[in-house]
Parts: structure tokens; C-alpha cells; sequence
């Protein structure tokens, strides 16, 4: 019995966000890479760099984006005492414990040539920052044809 070559594919993005929950969906850009990648079973890992943005899941539409924003308001409030400000003086504590808990990457199941997202789930990017900011976004999908 013959097995499989593992299929592997990367791309990398870079998209300039509004500070303070800047957020951008990026389901279309990750179902490309996993059907020009010719992955029928597998996964992709998507990772966005640095340490004040965040990448999650949840249905791309203005009332649970601002469902969320309200959450990390009363989880990580822009306006509270942080350390990391006192420190640095940069202002951005919140946005560093925001991304912390939402955090910077997802694994995502491919089935059957294409990811394994509910109806309404698509992957989004979020600038937590307290200035605009330009994200950069590394995938890779992974698995056999």
C-alpha cells in the first residue's frame, strides 16, 4: 500500500489595521492557500506576529464584533493601571493582555479539501493596539491530497 506525500503550502499576509480593534476577516485567504495547496486532510496553522493582536474565531458581523470589544473592555479596560505602562509608557498594557488571552494563532482541521468552520465561524484578525498598525499573517497548510 502506497502512502501519501504530505502536501505543505505558506503564504504570508500583511494587512494595515485601525488601532483599538482593528479587525479584518481573513476566511477567504486561508481557504485559498488550502485549495491551491492540494491538502484534502489536514490542517492549517495561522499565526499572526506580535504580541498585541489576536487571531479567533467568530461570526464576521458588526453586533458580535462589538459583543467582543465590549467583553475585552470589561476583561483588560483600555483605561486601567498596568505595569507593562509604567514600564514602558506606551499605553498599550491592555492590548498586550487582550491578545494574550485571545491569543496570536489557530490550528484549524481541513476535511475534505476544505477547513472545518461552522456557518456562521469565520478566522478574523485583530488589531488590539493602541495605534494602527500593520499585521502580518503566516499560514501553513499541512496534510495529503
Amino acid at each position: 500500500m502506497a502512502v501519501a506525500a504530505p502536501l505543505v503550502a505558506q503564504r504570508s499576509w500583511s494587512f494595515r489595521l485601525p488601532a483599538e480593534f482593528g479587525h479584518r476577516d481573513i476566511t477567504p485567504e486561508l481557504e485559498a492557500l488550502v485549495r491551491e495547496s492540494g491538502v484534502r486532510t489536514g490542517s492549517v496553522v495561522v499565526q499572526l506576529t506580535g504580541s498585541t493582536g489576536a487571531i479567533t474565531t467568530i461570526e464576521y458581523e458588526p453586533g458580535a464584533l462589538e459583543d467582543l470589544r465590549r467583553a475585552l473592555e470589561v476583561v483588560a479596560p483600555v483605561r486601567a493601571d498596568y505595569a507593562h505602562n509604567a514600564r514602558w509608557g506606551d499605553g498599550n498594557g491592555f492590548s498586550h493582555i487582550r491578545s494574550a488571552l485571545l491569543k496570536t494563532s489557530l490550528a484549524l482541521p481541513v476535511v475534505d479539501g476544505k477547513l472545518a468552520l461552522g456557518t456562521w465561524q469565520q478566522v478574523v484578525v485583530l488589531n488590539l493596539d493602541n495605534r494602527a498598525r500593520t499585521r502580518e499573517v503566516v499560514a501553513v497548510a499541512l496534510g495529503v491530497g
